[in-house]
């Protein structure tokens, strides 16, 4: 992009309206109180700085977690216009930080191409803050400010000489607002990462500095832009490419500007990121849209033009993304977002350039690259094959009864109950556990289902292989809704759906495999929040007929202690080896029993995380998974979505 007039001045801030309202509805404006939200203050005040770099202003950020769990983002851009606001009367820098919709990004002249184009970035940050530390250089004096909640005790003031430009942010988050005030470093690391991808050539320097023993530290940057953004995700889930080197292609259109970099690989899933404005595009949008669109219509005129479709054959959307890693960056002027956490792009006008790019660029593509090419159709329309093959698999399904509906599975003893909102199923490893369960379980409302011998890892698996698979089958057709593109919440027949296995390695298997099936082909039933994991106890610990069930080993401790009154009194204590080795009464009050059991919901906060850690942990690669476990070996008792 091309850079913009260097006469960013006080007269570049607009102010909109008021700051009220943020500290009254946060949610609004960063998403959640919880981790997300907390995370997305951080991502306001360096997408402020990467503007200016994207204006041709900034060549290095610097972002740093000290001690107490705040935040220093600092820059060497031009620095916020510190002269007085027209309006206002007050210091530009000030106007920025403490009055909502207040910056240089509606009229143009401040920032041709921005992030933060609603401009409530910073004066959210302060806002939420317990305290904000602004300093700004520029290139004679270095100025100063300090914020409380929101508001300012004093005027921006001088306090020294410097030739240097730039800004730096330092700030607290507010313990009264969030659920949470400590950072994630893979959470930022992650985010930064994106950020030094998006912009090739960019320096960002993240460091936590929280524990002295213990300084992390990450410098950030790639020449090759987007292009290594798809290598570093098949490298870090050990994908193999199948279409030689990255794809990748660029266009411009008026003011907006488009690149895109795409790869095949040997996995069964798609992989497509979309960003506007350096924004991660969550949900998608018009240019993703058009992404799609464009590369359905060129795989199949491809295969057509080259005699590789039958006549009436059509490869769907799903063919041809299977396997595929795209990256979609666009720069607009002026980006329409549908809210202000920037999760969709709306801009209507950009699905027809995308389209219009995607397709020209990629068909000269395959015609000048014939055996990437091949290998691409060939994947697709193996694709198509098993599409088909789940297809007729689903329809003899169908037809083993006469009024096309299946019949409930042996191994489920069903509930009386029949509205979801009151249902659970549990799904349990071996018959034992389940005899237990089914004898222990309230009959009302608790459905339990079965489970035995080892299951289909569906990481390495088409959705052809599912319909008919002894393990999965009974899970499909006892929640009722269909998998994949026939999925249907709607008929979903449990609220609750809660797996229960042991509480070792082979337990830790199973749930792992569910969850990844779950997350494959049923992943609205972990975004609605109907997955659970039952958490059931270690350990009995018993004295004098007094029973406590301990969940770890410190909380079996604690009890050994209570009630042998440290020492003077013998208690028994008894491991659970599994589930099956207690009886009905005993998974009841400790497991089942909705007064006192701990069950865990499975949410997911990043969808792209956890598709990354389905990947390596069920992946094909050994190498990937090892250096996951050894990294995350201290949670290996649960899976974190």
């Amino acid at each position: 992009m091309s850079q913009q007039n260097n006469n960013y001045d006080e007269n570049d801030i607009e102010v909109l309206e008021g700051l009220e309202p943020v500290r009254k509805r946060p949610g609004m404006y960063i998403g959640s109180t919880g981790a997300s939200g907390l995370h997305h203050l951080v991502y306001e005040i360096v997408d402020n700085s990467i503007d200016e770099a994207l204006a041709g202003y900034c060549t290095e950020i610097t972002v740093e977690i000290l001690k107490g769990d705040i935040i220093r983002v600092s820059d060497n851009g031009r620095g916020i216009p510190t002269g007085i606001h027209p309006k206002e009367g007050i210091s530009a820098a000030t106007v920025v930080y403490t009055v909502l919709h207040a910056g240089g990004k509606f009229g143009g002249s401040g920032y041709k191409v921005s992030g933060g184009l609603h401009g409530v970035g910073a004066s959210v940050v302060n806002a939420l803050s317990e305290w904000l530390e602004l300093t700004v250089s520029d290139g004679q004096h270095t100025w100063f400010q300090r914020f409380e909640r929101g508001e300012y005790a004093e005027q921006l003031k001088i306090t020294g000489d410097t030739d240097e430009t730039g800004t730096s942010v330092k700030f607290k988050a507010d313990a009264d607002i969030f659920e949470t005030t400590v950072y994630e470093y893979d959470v930022l690391l992650k985010r930064l990462r994106e950020q030094a991808f998006l912009n090739a050539g960019l320096k960002i320097i993240f460091t936590d500095r929280r524990d002295d023993d213990d300084i992390k530290s990450e410098t950030l940057c790639y020449e090759g832009g987007i292009r290594q953004f798809v290598e570093h995700i098949h490298e870090t889930r050990g994908l193999e490419s199948l279409s030689g080197d990255v794809i990748y292609f660029s266009g411009a259109q008026g003011n907006s500007f488009a690149e895109i970099a795409l790869q095949y690989n040997d996995s069964y899933n798609e992989i497509i990121l979309s960003f506007a404005n350096n924004i991660h595009t969550k949900d998608g949008g018009s240019h993703e849209t058009g992404f799609k669109n464009a590369v359905t219509r060129v795989i199949n005129e491809y295969g057509r033009k080259m005699g590789l479709l039958k006549d009436k054959e059509k490869l769907s959307g799903d063919d041809v993304r299977e396997g595929l890693t795209a990256i979609i960056s666009v720069k607009l002027t002026d980006c329409e977002f549908e809210s202000q956490t920037k999760v969709r792009l709306g801009n209507p006008e950009v699905k027809p350039f995308i389209e219009k790019l995607v397709t020209e660029k990629l068909m000269n593509f395959l015609e000048e690259n014939p055996d990437t090419a091949k290998s691409i159709f060939d994947k697709s329309l193996s694709a198509l094959k098993a599409r088909e093959a789940a297809r007729r698999a689903r329809e003899a399904e169908r037809n083993k009864n006469a009024f096309g509906k299946s019949p409930m599975p042996e191994k489920l003893a069903d509930c009386a109950e029949r509205d979801n909102r009151y249902t659970e199923l549990y799904i349990v490893e071996g018959d034992s556990a389940g005899g237990s369960a089914k004898q222990g379980r309230d009959r009302r409302y608790q459905a339990i289902l079965s489970l035995w011998g080892k299951m289909l890892n569906v990481e390495k698996a088409r959705i052809d292989r599912i319909y008919g698979n002894d393990k999965l089958a009974p899970v499909v057709t006892a929640l009722g809704t269909g998998i994949g593109e026939d999925f249907d919440i709607e008929k979903l027949r449990y609220g609750k759906v809660i797996i229960m296995a042991d509480a070792d390695v082979d337990g830790m298997h199973i749930r792992t495999l569910l969850l990844t099936f779950f997350f494959r082909y049923m992943r609205p039933l972990i975004t609605n929040g109907n997955i659970y994991i039952a958490q059931p106890p270690l350990y009995r610990v018993e004295r004098n007929r007094k029973v406590m069930y301990a969940f770890s080993d410190g909380e079996r401790d604690k009890y050994i202690a209570e009630l042998s009154e440290n020492g003077k009194y013998k208690v028994e204590t008894q491991r659970y080896k599994g589930l099956g080795e207690m009886d009905p009464e005993q998974l009841w009050e400790t497991t089942m029993d909705p007064e006192n059991r701990t069950i865990i919901r499975i949410s997911m906060e990043d969808a792209l995380r956890a598709d990354e850690t389905f990947t390596i942990l069920m992946g094909d690669k050994v190498e990937p998974r090892r250096l996951f476990i050894e990294k995350n070996a201290r949670f290996a008792q649960d899976l974190d979505i």
